[in-house]
Protein backbone atom coordinates (compact mmCIF):
# COMPACT_ATOMS: atom_id res chain seq x y z
CA UNK A 1 0.00 0.00 0.00
CA UNK A 2 1.14 3.41 -0.74
CA UNK A 3 1.85 5.53 2.33
CA UNK A 4 1.30 9.41 1.86
CA UNK A 5 3.69 10.84 4.69
CA UNK A 6 1.98 14.09 5.65
CA UNK A 7 3.90 17.16 7.31
CA UNK A 8 4.24 17.44 11.33
CA UNK A 9 1.93 20.45 10.44
CA UNK A 10 -0.93 18.53 8.97
CA UNK A 11 -0.75 15.49 10.78
CA UNK A 12 -1.03 17.89 14.13
CA UNK A 13 -3.92 19.73 12.14
CA UNK A 14 -5.77 15.96 11.00
CA UNK A 15 -5.61 15.24 15.15
CA UNK A 16 -6.96 18.42 15.82
CA UNK A 17 -10.35 17.81 13.83
CA UNK A 18 -10.58 13.81 14.73
CA UNK A 19 -12.43 14.75 18.04
CA UNK A 20 -15.18 17.02 16.22
CA UNK A 21 -15.22 14.49 12.91
CA UNK A 22 -15.66 11.32 14.82
CA UNK A 23 -17.52 12.17 18.43
CA UNK A 24 -14.12 10.25 19.95
CA UNK A 25 -11.21 11.87 21.72
CA UNK A 26 -7.78 10.94 19.61
CA UNK A 27 -6.95 8.97 23.22
CA UNK A 28 -10.31 6.89 22.86
CA UNK A 29 -8.78 6.04 19.33
CA UNK A 30 -4.99 5.38 20.72
CA UNK A 31 -6.43 3.45 22.97
CA UNK A 32 -8.71 1.15 20.57
CA UNK A 33 -5.91 0.24 18.62
CA UNK A 34 -3.79 -0.03 21.80
CA UNK A 35 -6.82 -2.81 22.86
CA UNK A 36 -7.31 -4.36 19.56
CA UNK A 37 -5.70 -6.79 17.32
CA UNK A 38 -1.86 -6.58 17.49
CA UNK A 39 -1.01 -5.36 14.17
CA UNK A 40 2.79 -4.80 13.35
CA UNK A 41 2.23 -3.04 9.76
CA UNK A 42 1.11 0.54 9.83
CA UNK A 43 -1.42 -0.08 6.87
CA UNK A 44 -2.92 -3.25 9.02
CA UNK A 45 -3.49 -0.41 11.46
CA UNK A 46 -5.32 1.83 8.81
CA UNK A 47 -7.28 -0.55 7.42
CA UNK A 48 -8.95 -1.93 10.71
CA UNK A 49 -9.86 1.45 11.83
CA UNK A 50 -11.45 1.90 8.48
CA UNK A 51 -13.43 -1.28 8.12
CA UNK A 52 -14.23 -1.65 11.93
CA UNK A 53 -15.00 2.05 13.07
CA UNK A 54 -15.46 3.45 9.84
CA UNK A 55 -13.24 5.89 9.87
CA UNK A 56 -11.92 8.10 6.88
CA UNK A 57 -8.63 7.19 5.52
CA UNK A 58 -7.12 10.47 6.53
CA UNK A 59 -8.19 10.19 10.13
CA UNK A 60 -7.14 6.25 10.64
CA UNK A 61 -3.78 7.16 8.70
CA UNK A 62 -3.56 10.07 11.18
CA UNK A 63 -4.57 8.00 14.01
CA UNK A 64 -2.13 5.26 13.21
CA UNK A 65 1.07 7.44 12.93
CA UNK A 66 0.24 9.42 16.44
CA UNK A 67 -0.24 5.68 17.86
CA UNK A 68 3.34 4.71 16.57
CA UNK A 69 4.99 7.63 17.36
CA UNK A 70 3.85 7.55 20.91
CA UNK A 71 5.14 3.94 20.90
CA UNK A 72 8.10 4.32 19.48
CA UNK A 73 8.89 7.86 22.44
CA UNK A 74 7.79 4.91 25.54
CA UNK A 75 10.44 3.02 23.84
CA UNK A 76 12.96 5.37 24.36
CA UNK A 77 12.81 6.23 27.68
Amino acid sequence: MYQQHFSDETHRNMLSHIPRSTGREVGDWLRALADGPSFLRFDEKVSWLRSEHDLSYGHAKAIAHEYDLRRAARNLL
